[in-house]
């Protein structure tokens, strides 16, 4: 069964003629680990914020679980999670506080946000550090809590744009085993990295994309197949992208 499917979704901004996406048509079926890969600039967080209905589109339509954002919001947003490259944190509010905050969002309340709360900081590894204010992080514990601010309620999809850039390898040891686990559990995974090795073992199928264009799509290994002499996604994605370096933000 499907998950996710696009349909023409293109986003242009300020009335430009060029796109950040265009008419891209993308099916992701429940249960994946889809990653969307491309160079800065490619188009990635646009496409993964019109996904989840944090960015309206210009044209085209997205359907989550056969269900459209124009006239069932409120029933997808309880089904998705999301968790942005920039922290979602209040840095003067705990970890703890965060946490009870962002769950309160997803109407869990009393014992049971309690419990989740405190299993989710367990495991992470900061359950001693629930009532200290998250200024005090480092960037690898501020990932970890980004993190659970949004699976904290058990989402059905989880959108994840970067989830482990900047940390150390503890950290993203922890975040990946974490993600591994919800995706065994049933939850579908929608995922950008630059990290193309950790793209290469975690992801069922991936989608390269450049200047909101598909260029390929196909599984880890059919991609790698794809392209002569290629040894990893590290040299499909160069053979694809090029060697020209890239300033776009």
């Amino acid at each position: 069964m499907e998950a996710i499917r696009t349909q023409n979704l293109s986003k242009s901004y300020d009335g430009q003629k060029t796109f950040a996406g265009k008419d891209l048509n993308i099916t992701i079926s429940q249960g994946e680990i889809f990653g969307l890969l491309g160079p800065n600039g490619a188009g990635k967080t646009t496409l993964i914020s019109m996904m989840c209905g944090l960015l309206k589109p210009t044209s085209g339509e997205v359907f989550l679980n056969e269900l459209n954002f124009k006239n069932k919001r409120t029933q997808i947003l309880k089904k998705i999670g999301v968790v942005p490259q920039e922290y979602a944190l209040y840095p003067t509010l705990t970890a703890g506080e965060n946490l009870n905050y962002f769950g309160s969002l997803y109407n869990l309340h009393g014992n049971d946000l309690k419990q989740r709360v405190e299993n989710g900081l367990e495991q992470v590894g900061l359950l001693d550090y629930k009532n200290k204010a998250i200024k005090d992080f480092s960037g690898g514990m501020k990932r970890r809590i980004n993190l659970l601010t949004g699976i904290l309620h058990n989402p059905e999809i989880l959108f994840l744009d970067e989830p482990t850039v900047g940390v150390d390898i503890q950290s993203k040891e922890v975040i990946m085993n974490i993600l591994k686990k919800l995706n065994d559990n049933g939850t579908t995974i929608v995922y950008t990295s630059h990290h193309l090795s950790e793209a290469q073992d975690f992801c069922t199928r991936i989608t390269i994309i450049d200047q909101g264009q598909i260029l390929k799509e196909g599984t880890p290994d059919e991609l790698i197949q794809s392209v002569s002499d290629a040894q990893n996604l590290e040299d499909v994605f160069l053979e694809l992208t090029g060697n020209q370096v890239r300033n776009d933000a």
